[in-house]
This record gives structure tokens, C-alpha cells and sequence, in this order.
């Protein structure tokens, strides 16, 4: 089912089907690129196609393993920082990060499966917030980053 079979009056159905959509859409930002096209800098800061796929990973264990199941980023083995999130070690690969991210996806999806929206989520150093915010904000910043990564794609498909 895709984004839009989604029943017009089923906000979450349709929150979901937006986050997966855009999931699916960094990832495929990979396809047909070797592993020195995904680690190639093309703009001044360290953001490569697979830094942006190993931070939107980060990001999302952030908002559900932390802020909605309450793990801390250092029980959760991850870096503090989002800058520290885009950061390439030796031996990430496309296959490394991709099962990484399709691996914090599946639990995510788990850790919201019998929430209701209207759930207000305390494990974020900010504070308490819904998970219908939570959403929101994965969302805000699946879409952001998937456009910062279409752009890669298309520079270095020009190149």
C-alpha cells in the first residue's frame, strides 16, 4: 500500500506511510553508486549520501529508542551529537548502514505499535512531547535530509 491508499480521515495511517515512504526514499538515494561515490564529500561540511543514511539512522533511534522507549543515547551505544552522527568509520558500507537503518526502522515501528498518538513520550533530554510530535519531527527531517541526498545523487551522477 502506498503513501496515498491511505484512508483519507487516518492521520496515523497517513503519518506512517509518509515516514516509510521517505525511509524508502533515502535509501534508494544508494542504488547503482559504489562505496567511494557514497563516501565522496561533495560540499564543505562531512556530509556524504551514506553519512546522511547513517545520521537519519542515529536520528530516528534517538526519537524512538530514547525519547519513546526511554534508553539512553550511552545505554544505546550511540554518539551525543548529531554532527557525530554523519561521521564514516572504516568499515561502514552501503549493505553496513542500510541493514543498520532497515534494523532501527523495524524496531521503531515496534517501539510505537501500540501507542496511541495522544502518548506523551519523557525519555528526551528536551522534555516530554507526544508521539504524535515525534512523528512530526521524523518526518520534518526524513524529508530534509532526503533532499539534501537527492542532491548528492544528482551531483555525483553529473560528475
Amino acid at each position: 500500500m502506498g503513501s496515498f491508499d491511505v484512508l483519507l480521515d487516518d492521520e496515523r495511517a497517513q503519518l506512517e506511510a509518509f515516514i516509510e515512504d521517505y525511509r524508502g526514499a533515502i535509501e534508494a538515494t544508494l542504488d547503482g553508486l559504489t562505496e567511494e561515490q557514497v563516501r565522496r564529500r561533495l560540499v564543505t561540511s562531512a556530509t556524504t549520501l551514506l553519512g546522511l543514511l547513517k545520521h537519519v539512522t542515529w536520528m530516528q533511534r534517538v526519537w524512538f529508542e530514547e525519547c519513546v522507549g526511554g534508553t539512553s543515547r550511552r545505554q544505546l551505544g550511540l554518539v551525543t551529537s548529531p554532527d557525530e552522527s554523519f561521521q564514516l568509520n572504516a568499515d561502514d558500507t552501503i549493505a553496513s548502514i542500510t541493514a543498520a537503518h532497515r534494523d532501527a526502522c523495524a524496531t521503531a515501528r515496534a517501539a510505537v505499535a501500540d501507542l496511541p498518538l495522544d502518548t506523551v513520550v519523557t525519555g528526551h533530554r528536551s522534555g516530554p512531547r507526544t508521539l504524535h510530535w515525534v512523528y512530526l519531527q521524523v518526518l520534518r527531517e526524513l524529508a530534509h535530509h532526503c533532499g539534501h541526498a537527492d542532491i548528492l545523487r544528482e551531483q555525483l551522477l553529473a560528475g
